[in-house]
């Protein structure tokens, strides 16, 4: 068996393994980020693509701002589509923030990129990962890697393997509290070569269902339209799919989707997801390996930075001064964010989905509440403040 020793082991290279990698290594932390599948497959992955003001001013000031300036799409609002017209909600006008439109997976090659020009280790493709001694000030992390055997020492090990991963299963069950709301319906997405026909997204609700036009860039359109979670996905042939979306989408004013071939498509399942606490010994949680919200509301990319920022604040002020309370405070000041989140995700997902056996009460209380928020500046106001993203107290560890 190989050992060797690092300070912080990272279990993970989504989005949280990342940042938090880079955040340490610009304060002189050492890290360790190890990842089981390849790095195509990292990459490669479609995730979500709408970033807060907090993710973009992370990512700035990391320095892998560069691409996201020049590439990224800056939107100042969105649009709320129901009963045939469009209404605007002007982020810019009522919280002078913004959001930017940058894929996940252009976020996750940034920073494996940046990873991999410094001396600090990512390996990929490797397998049997276990932690164990969580409770010790000497955690480890044993994996293979190249048929070897390997041991690593560390003083903390970060959990950042999404949901499925093995961190958040090796806590005993009863030091977690789980807490779960699965959905009743699941999205098909669809990524295609088409020139985006809005330069915001449109959230619609429509009698048959919910639909969502977004983009990734000037040339490729992502959309969504409401399905059952056991949809067989090749039940939906490509023409299909664009007669229901434009259905779904189409306005009065003339409004329509562009449409092209279809090189992407895929069904996935909603739930709502938190673990508390965040923390067991010196192992942390971070991103959707505590927490997981549907994807109305754009949050789990940006939870995971702020998971990210929280927790990278609290190891430079253990390394560098020696403290200890924000390293306690970890998973109490996390929670709080991820619970807002998940109050706003479920408010966007309840009143944008139609249910299964909702009756027309429901369908017209949904309706009424649409024309309330967009004809109010109070309702436009509180959507836009959490869209764009709440405030975050931590500042940038840099």
């Amino acid at each position: 068996m190989a050992t060797s020793r690092t300070q912080v082991a990272i279990i993970g290279a989504g989005p949280a393994g990342l940042m938090l990698g880079r955040l340490l290594e610009l304060n002189g932390i050492d890290s360790v980020i190890l990842e089981n599948r390849s790095k195509d497959y990292v990459i490669d992955r479609v995730r979500a693509g709408v970033l807060e003001q907090g993710t973009v001013d992370l990512m700035n000031a990391s320095g892998i701002g560069d691409r996201l300036s020049r590439e990224g799409l800056r939107h100042d609002g969105v649009w709320l589509a129901f009963q045939g017209d469009r209404h605007h909600i002007d982020f810019r006008d009522l919280t002078g923030k913004s959001i930017v439109v940058y894929g996940q997976n252009e976020v996750v090659k940034d920073y494996i990129a940046v990873r991999e020009a410094s001396a600090h280790p990512l390996h990929f493709e490797v397998a049997d990962v276990s932690v164990d001694q969580l409770r010790s000030a000497a955690p480890k992390v044993r994996y293979v890697k190249d048929g070897t055997v390997q041991e690593l020492s560390c003083d903390f090990i970060a959990g950042c393997d999404g949901f499925h991963g093995i961190c958040r299963a090796t806590i005993p069950a009863s030091e977690l509290h789980l807490y779960e709301k699965i959905c009743p319906f699941a999205w098909l997405g669809i990524l295609a070569t088409a020139a985006p026909s809005s330069e915001e997204l449109v959230y619609a609700l429509h009698e048959r269902g919910f639909a969502l036009f977004s983009m990734r860039s000037p040339q490729i359109t992502r959309l969504y339209l409401q399905c059952l979670p056991d949809e067989d996905i090749a039940q939906w042939p490509d023409r299909r799919i664009w007669e229901e979306l434009q259905t779904r989408l189409e306005t009065a004013d003339g409004w329509r989707i562009n449409e092209g071939p279809i090189f992407q498509k895929g069904i996935t399942p909603m739930r709502s997801f938190v673990a508390d606490p965040m923390r067991y010994g010196n192992l942390f949680l971070a991103g959707d390996a505590a927490h997981i919200v549907p994807p109305t509301g754009a949050k789990g990319l940006n939870l995971a930075a702020a998971d990210v920022r929280v927790l990278a604040h609290a190891f430079v002020s253990f390394y560098k001064r020696s403290q200890t309370e924000e390293l306690d405070q970890y998973s109490a000041n996390c929670l709080r964010r991820i619970w807002k989140a998940q109050r706003f995700s479920w408010s966007m997902t309840s009143m944008l989905h139609r249910f299964s056996g909702d009756a027309d009460f429901d369908y017209h209380r949904q309706l009424a509440e649409l024309d309330y928020i967009t004809g109010s500046r109070a309702g436009m106001t509180s959507l836009a403040e959490n869209y764009v993203g709440l405030p975050i107290e931590t500042p940038i560890p840099v």
